[in-house]
């Protein structure tokens, strides 16, 4: 009976081992790329991926994305934020061409980030906050134009910084920013005063600069290979500069100052006190008297040129209604001014003594039935019937 009871025992239990192993298959999908030992590594490498796959292993420690086609959406961060146990992460050789902040948050555990062969053109502040164990970041062959040390504050772990091959022309580094190694070679170096806070870094810290050889000055030398390291740059003609430069912001920002204050003064708050009295207006300055001066100028111009256009245009309007009342004892007269060509257009004659006499002319051929003659309220009755 012993026997029999252990059997039924075992039979009853394989059952449940069954459940708990489909559960935890269900609950942790595996992938055939992933291989287990002390690290678990995921090779999704050369798989034209658009995304990255949500059907990874949780606790992956390794994770290679490289020569893909990932761009790094809001989707792709959302999925790497459940990989807290990753250690390395690489996603070179895709189509990532911004760093958005918080872009890898959640990874705390991460030490290697290989993000290189992209199309990174810009670099939020906080793009790598959280990464407080990073201490591997490569960031080579891209198209980074523009880049501060504030970016990576954040980074406290932090050795080996890969900036090579880029489009960077300068980079201002703070004094406190610390590795080991960091790599420059490959980018348009301007060997001027933007230069002299990564040139002061370098010769006072004890970074190693990788490649110095190729890590040289673009301009203003081109004939001759300068280390940006020992490039001549003179610090007091870069002081000079900037304390020009520190100058001509303060006096813009002065300028802007004043003009915001004098708009303020003169909102309609501000003319009427608190309590309804009628506050003092700030005094009206030169500008203001200048902008009057020219607000005259263009409105006077602008009247004088219209009146000269319109001007030609009303004499002839009113001298055209200028007749003169015909006399009784002037019949030769009046027979001339409608002798004359029928088809020329009004003159005007003028004399010394009289004032213009204005004789109309008739443009249009004679019609039967008219007699010739115009109507002049001008002309008396009398005269009418004596001609």
């Amino acid at each position: 009976m012993l026997p029999l009871r252990s059997n039924r025992k075992a039979l009853n239990m394989k059952p449940s081992w069954l459940v708990i192993w489909a559960g935890t298959l269900f609950l942790n999908p595996v992938t055939a790329d992933c291989n287990y030992s002390q690290t678990v590594t995921c090779e999704e490498s050369g798989k034209n991926l658009h995304n990255i796959p949500t059907n990874l292993f949780q606790n992956v420690t390794k994770l290679s994305l490289k020569n893909n086609k990932i761009t790094l959406k809001d989707s792709d961060k959302e999925i790497l934020r459940s990989f807290i146990n990753v250690t390395e992460l690489y996603l070179n050789e895709n189509m990532i061409s911004v760093l958005y902040n918080s872009s890898f948050c959640n990874l705390t555990k991460l030490v290697v980030l290989d993000i290189s062969n992209n199309l990174i053109s810009t670099v939020h502040t906080a793009a790598f906050a959280g990464l407080n164990q990073l201490s591997v970041l490569n960031l080579s062959y891209n198209m980074i134009t523009q880049l501060d040390s504030d970016v990576f504050t954040s980074l406290k772990s932090l050795t080996v910084l890969d900036l090579q091959y880029n489009f960077l022309k300068s980079f201002r580094i703070k004094s406190s920013f610390k590795l080991t190694e960091i790599i420059l070679a490959g980018n348009a170096w301007t060997c001027s005063c933007d230069l002299l806070d990564l040139q002061t870094w370098l010769t006072a810290s004890n970074v190693t600069m990788a490649n110095e050889n190729n890590t040289i000055c673009t301009f203003p030398n081109t004939t001759e290979k300068f280390s940006i390291k020992t490039a001549a740059i003179q610090s007091a003609d870069c002081k000079t500069e900037k304390a020009s430069l520190e100058n001509t912001v303060n006096s813009i920002f002065a300028t802007k100052f004043k003009s915001r204050a004098l708009l303020t003064a003169l909102t309609p708050n501000n003319i009427t006190g608190n309590n309804g009295t009628h506050a003092d207006l700030p005094l009206l300055g030169k500008s203001w008297t200048f902008l009057a001066g020219v607000l005259g100028f263009v409105l006077s111009t602008t009247l004088l040129i219209f009146t000269a256009i319109k001007c030609p245009t009303w004499y002839r309007y009113l001298i055209s209604y200028r007749h003169r009342r015909l006399e009784e004892n002037d019949p030769q007269m009046f027979e001339q001014e409608f002798s004359a060509d029928m088809s020329s257009s009004p003159t005007v004659s003028c004399t010394s003594n009289e004032e213009p006499i204005v004789i109309f002319e008739k443009i249009h051929a004679f019609v039967p039935g008219e007699d010739g003659f115009i109507e002049d309220k001008y002309i008396d009755s009398y005269v009418t019937e004596e001609s």
